[in-house]
């Protein structure tokens, strides 16, 4: 399946892609702002929220999250917690740990981070989940393998038993977009 977009990154035509009675759907739009379940938070090993999609969480949220956040403490690499998302529009964050500037087995942690935030979207009984480009900007993973992994982790969990309905793809511009859109073709 193909997409048409604007090379500008203005806008673009979603994908979707049902697999079992779930959709997957690749699309542009402001992560922060959907109206899901739970959205996921590339998260750090201490859980300080930090800038880019942390500062959005921040001030959108409110200190709520990041109190939560503070009883919490830490996570492992691979590992995901949950927390409520305050003010915002979705009902609860997943913050996911995953790997960072081109370590060592990079596609296997980032498999395992995807494993833990679709497991704990499913163990809440989430049926509307959205994720950014996993680990793509700021923490280095090349956008072709954070595509292959997050859209082969997806698929996996949709083909067994699980709460999720709906799981989007949500991207900012066109250079993010254009490797999801290919790979959203071998879905």
């Amino acid at each position: 399946m193909s997409a048409a977009f604007n090379p500008t990154g203005a806008k673009s035509t979603p994908v979707e892609k049902k697999i079992g009675g779930s959709t997957v759907r690749l699309q542009h739009g402001d992560l922060c702002a959907l109206p899901v379940d739970a959205f996921v938070f590339y998260a750090r090993e201490d859980l300080a929220l930090g800038s880019g999609y942390g500062t959005a969480i921040q001030m959108r949220g409110g200190v709520a999250v990041k109190n939560e956040l503070a009883k919490i403490g830490a996570i492992k690499m691979g590992e995901a917690v949950i927390t409520g998302a305050g003010a915002m529009t979705a009902r609860r964050i997943i913050h996911a740990c995953g790997p960072k500037f081109q370590e060592a087995e990079l596609e296997r942690k980032l498999a395992d981070c995807m494993e833990s935030a679709l497991k704990l979207a499913a163990d809440n009984g989430l049926k509307t989940l959205a994720f950014p480009p996993m680990g793509a900007g700021f923490y280095g993973v090349p956008l072709d393998l954070s595509a292959k992994v997050m859209l082969a982790a997806i698929k996996q969990h949709l083909a067994g038993r699980t709460s999720l309905t709906d799981v989007i793809i949500c991207v900012n511009d066109y250079r993010d977009y254009a490797p999801f859109a290919k790979a959203f073709e071998t879905l």
